[in-house]
């Protein structure tokens, strides 16, 4: 008989239906009968359960019954719950050994070195706002050069991109939300993908551009340019000066050429979204064991979404190199808790809908997934959301769950490259990075193909081991920040999805 349930790991008290499996069958490998549907993804219970008693997915715990639960029952939202993280808090119990590769061994992939010593993986000139005001002038300027006609006679650069939010009035200088924003737009401005900034302004708004560029330690100079509308005469004069400020951009990026450079030049952001069960059997660990392959080169790998690692923090707070960096992560975590106390579900609004028909039930199964993108190496250090990631190594930034406003900290922070995986079938990108699409599962995979890059359900269908998929990825890393373009790139996403975070009261 073909199996049709799989339990992760020996004393996990239920198991993932392989397919959808219907009442009466039998759950093979083992003797216990299905007592109702278990659609596929979902998990059953492989023996009898009193109510209170903890449940676990790979020896992890995920919750507690909320009622008594029969052997073949369906496990889900009806009848699993929790309160707080249930996982241990100890800081550096597990520290890995990992060695770095010797120069000679480092792969290579051709990029962009900029005058920084930093490298890109693409070649844009961005066009930033200030305030949302000036968004439909930034939005005009990099319209003019989306003809491919305009762009040809710039060859090598990818593209102007227009990269606006909806803020910068209303925030209060010196207030965290301020300083978020002006981090991200800094961090933009001075990206390795990016050869020439345009910073659009309107005048009288809350970010000056002035006090922005002071922050950011920003000059302006033939690579970065301002323009403020209120000054230029209105948004006719202002279109027609920032496309010539452009143009003269474009013509110094142009000049740009790839050579090769080792793969410890790789920043990569992790994201997922869209997950669902198979993510943290497929996707996520194959992620995971890509980015082990590039900390051993000398890279850096950014995870992010702090409450997506909530209940799975002990993963992490093992492995942290140093106290200071354990201690912050709990701090970040605490923060949270604090921070949606007053929502109708606390941190356990996540997992989405969309998670849970996947089979995802509690944020505390869905973390155990999103971790394991990080792999097995030390956390080296937890930053601030958009300040500056600095490797080599694992490294976690501070961020919401919402992979747009994550990944934007994560390209601020100095990703030249985003891994993102999903269950569901996310449709994202997030430029100037490019972004490489994992799909946890086949049927997904083959339903939308035309979205993925990478299709990690081979590990699921027997096909690949986890490692297998690693290595998979991990050439599709180097070759993706060799230029090779990406299904969402080719489909245009990428700046509609740049999203700062803002906490603040006035908005």
């Amino acid at each position: 008989m073909q199996n049709v349930a799989l339990q992760l790991r020996a004393g996990d008290e239920v198991a993932i239906a392989m397919r959808d499996i219907a009442a009466g069958e039998r759950l093979a490998p083992f003797a216990t009968v299905a007592r109702e549907p278990i659609p596929f993804g979902h998990k059953v219970a492989l023996q009898a359960l009193s109510a209170g008693a903890p449940l676990h997915r790979l020896g992890q715990p995920i919750g507690l019954a909320t009622a008594a639960i029969d052997a073949g029952a369906h496990v889900h939202v009806h009848n699993l719950g929790f309160e707080v993280s249930l996982a241990e808090r100890e800081i550096g119990t597990r520290l890995s050994n990992t060695p770095f590769l010797p120069a000679s061994e480092v792969p290579t992939f051709d990029g962009f070195r900029r005058s920084d010593g930093r490298v890109g993986t693409r070649n844009y000139v961005a066009v930033l706002t200030s305030v949302n005001c000036s968004s439909l002038v930034a939005r005009m300027i990099a319209d003019h050069f989306r003809n491919p006609a305009v762009l040809a006679d710039f060859p090598g650069v990818d593209g102007v991109v227009a990269l606006t939010h909806k803020s910068g009035c209303s925030v209060s200088e010196g207030g965290r939300s301020m300083g978020m924003l002006r981090r991200t737009l800094g961090g933009y401005a001075r990206h390795p993908n990016v050869a020439g900034t345009l910073l659009v302004g309107l005048g009288c708004e809350d970010n000056q551009i002035k006090a922005l560029m002071r922050d950011e330690g920003l000059v302006e100079g033939p690579a970065m340019r301002t323009l403020v509308m209120q000054e230029v005469g209105g948004t006719r004069s202002s279109v027609a000066a920032g496309i010539r400020a452009v143009e003269e951009m474009l013509e110094q990026a142009s000049k740009a050429v790839r050579e090769p450079v080792p793969a410890s030049a790789l920043t990569v952001g992790l994201q997922c979204g869209g997950s669902d069960s198979f993510s943290g059997i497929t996707a996520n660990p194959a992620l995971g064991a890509a980015v082990d392959r590039l900390v051993a080169c000398g890279g850096t790998a950014i995870l992010s979404e702090t409450p997506e690692i909530y209940g799975a923090e002990n993963l992490l707070l093992e492995r942290a190199a140093s106290r200071g960096a354990g201690e912050k992560l709990v701090g970040l975590l605490d923060w949270w808790e604090e921070h949606t106390r007053d929502e109708p579900q606390g941190l356990d609004n996540n997992p989405s809908p969309g998670n849970k028909a996947g089979g995802l039930t509690t944020i505390l199964e869905k973390s155990l997934g999103a971790v394991a993108k990080g792999g097995t190496t030390n956390l080296v250090d937890v930053i601030a959301y958009a300040a500056e990631a600095r490797g080599p190594g694992l490294i976690f930034m501070d961020s919401p769950g919402f992979d747009p406003i994550s990944a934007t900290g994560q390209v601020a922070g100095g990703a030249n490259l985003i891994c993102f995986t999903t269950g569901r079938g996310s449709c994202f990108g997030c430029k100037p990075a490019p972004s490489l699409k994992l799909a946890t599962n086949s049927a997904m995979y083959r339903r939308m193909e035309e979205d993925m890059d990478v299709n990690c359900g081979e590990i699921l269908d027997g096909m690949a081991s986890v490692d297998e998929m690693g290595e998979r990825i991990f050439r599709a890393m180097l070759a993706t920040a060799s230029g090779a373009p990406t299904k969402s790139e080719l489909l245009g996403y990428g700046e509609d999805e740049f999203a700062p975070w803002h906490v603040n009261a006035w908005l």
